[in-house]
């Protein structure tokens, strides 16, 4: 690869480790991935014990860390396994290890499967959610809240019909916190922030790779976090989803993949993506040390939750 542009809109095969590096500084606009969680997978990547994977994710995360734009963001897909009846800690050590790394544990949001099968366990239930853990280099960073706006919902008809004079105002509790919303700012409008949790069906369609996430997902967050334009990237690319998230959407993609057997299926899913016939500039909100600035007037949308 070289500092040239030449090195976007490809998959390629190898180790991340081995090709990060090859990838220019500073060059990345969103990170979105799902690695092999501990000992899962075992059939596609060989698995990695728990109490190794910490030890062998920092090494990636630091090339990612240097790829990645100062004002880009890092969404990590990963989950807890149970290990001799009880929750192993290896994603918990992992957040505070990429923190002591000089990352920024921003945010996390919660993928909720939604058509998620019963199971039978003698001490828990099914898991029906996974995280995706968002990381930046800093504080400030890119991110356009109005590209993922949702309907307000039937709560708005009941729920604004009749407003106290508590809803009219922002109230504040006992020790100055700062709470309770203005109510009222929600009268009239159709759409709203969405809030953290993701529902989303898993991957049915899609039989080639043994943990496939669905194309919603790496969708929501490119609209989320990058621009018509931006560069994405997935150091463990799979069977290519990410890659076809960007292209539906208007962005470039690198992928980054070890299997030649699913580097080949990704291939054959990028070049059946059409390109989108036209793509919205979304409305860019810098996050700054919890202040909110705004280059339009999604700045008076923003209001409505403070």
């Amino acid at each position: 690869m070289t500092s040239d542009a030449d090195w976007q809109n490809k998959i390629y095969q190898g180790d991340s480790l081995t090709l990060l590096p090859t990838l220019p500084d500073n060059s990345i606009d969103l990170i979105v991935t799902s690695p092999p969680y501990a000992d899962q997978r075992s059939n596609t990547y060989g698995g990695i014990h728990p109490d190794k994977y910490v030890e062998w994710f920092l090494p990636i995360a630091a090339q990612l860390k240097r790829v990645l734009k100062p004002e880009g963001s890092f969404i990590l897909n990963i989950k807890e396994r149970v290990v001799d009846g009880e929750r192993h800690t290896y994603v918990l050590e992992l957040i505070i290890a990429l923190r002591k790394q000089g990352w920024f544990w921003t945010e996390e949001y919660m993928w909720h499967k939604k058509n998620s099968y019963p199971g039978k366990w003698p001490n828990r239930f099914r898991d029906g959610w996974e995280r995706c853990l968002h990381f930046t280099k800093s504080k400030h960073f890119k991110m356009y809240q109005d590209a993922v706006r949702v309907p307000m919902g039937d709560w708005a008809q009941s729920r604004l019909k009749k407003l106290s004079e508590t809803d009219k105002i922002r109230d504040e509790s006992r020790v100055n916190s700062g709470f309770g919303k203005n109510i009222s700012k929600w009268i009239d409008r159709d759409m709203a922030y969405p809030d953290n949790v993701l529902h989303l069906a898993t991957e049915c369609g899609n039989k080639s790779h043994s943990a496939v996430f669905p194309l919603e997902l790496p969708s929501w967050f490119i609209k989320l976090f990058t621009q018509p334009g931006d560069v994405v990237l997935d150091p463990f690319l799979g069977s290519g989803t990410s890659a076809v998230a960007a292209i539906q959407l208007g962005r470039s993609y690198v992928g980054l993949e070890v299997k030649s057997e699913y580097v080949e299926i990704a291939n054959q899913r990028v070049k059946s993506t059409k390109l989108p016939v036209s793509a919205i500039q979304p409305t860019l909100f810098l996050l700054d040390d919890d202040n909110l600035t705004s280059e339009s007037d999604g700045e008076k949308e923003q209001k409505l939750f403070g």
